[in-house]
């Protein structure tokens, strides 16, 4: 089965536990690290998610998968905060950022860089404004919707 189709398959099933434990769905991943697999369900809430959130999710979501049984291979199940330097994926992950430091990497380079670090002024269908130093100087940067490849919070140093 495609990795893609295991991670919405998972999603599916994990929404509705996270819903009755007023949790969000941060990200799933499902890859292959050396000889294992591994499917990695990160979770929040404000203020952070603790070791019993990620428990209660775990077991519930492990019967879950028991039942459906939508993974033909082994695997580990891992649950877990997404930590501070969280992946911004969904538009309100960028609208809720607003305000925070964050790390951007881009498709193709935009002024001759493909990443970029600042702190992210605003962000709507158009793209995400940034503001960066550059050599000591702040100037902002338009990055489109469409030109982002990944992006996370990040902690400035």
């Amino acid at each position: 089965m495609p990795k893609e189709r295991v991670v919405d398959i998972v999603e599916q099933l994990t929404l509705p536990i996270l819903e009755a434990h007023e949790l969000e769905l941060v990200d799933v991943e499902y890859k292959k690290e050396g000889g294992s697999w591994f499917l990695r369900v990160f979770i929040d809430k404000p203020g952070g998610v603790d070791i019993d959130d990620c428990s209660k999710v775990s077991e519930q979501l492990s019967d879950r998968l028991d039942e459906v049984d939508p993974i033909p291979t082994a695997y580990f199940l891992e649950v877990s905060s997404p930590g501070a330097e969280r992946p911004l994926k969904k538009p309100a992950d960028f609208e809720r950022a607003v305000g925070s430091y964050v790390h951007v990497s881009l498709y193709q380079p935009l002024d001759g860089q493909k990443a970029f670090e600042g702190v992210l002024l605003s962000y709507g269908a158009d793209g995400a404004e940034l503001e960066v130093r550059e050599k000591g100087v702040r100037k902002h940067v338009h990055i489109p919707v469409d030109a982002v490849a990944s992006a996370r919070l990040a902690i400035e140093f």
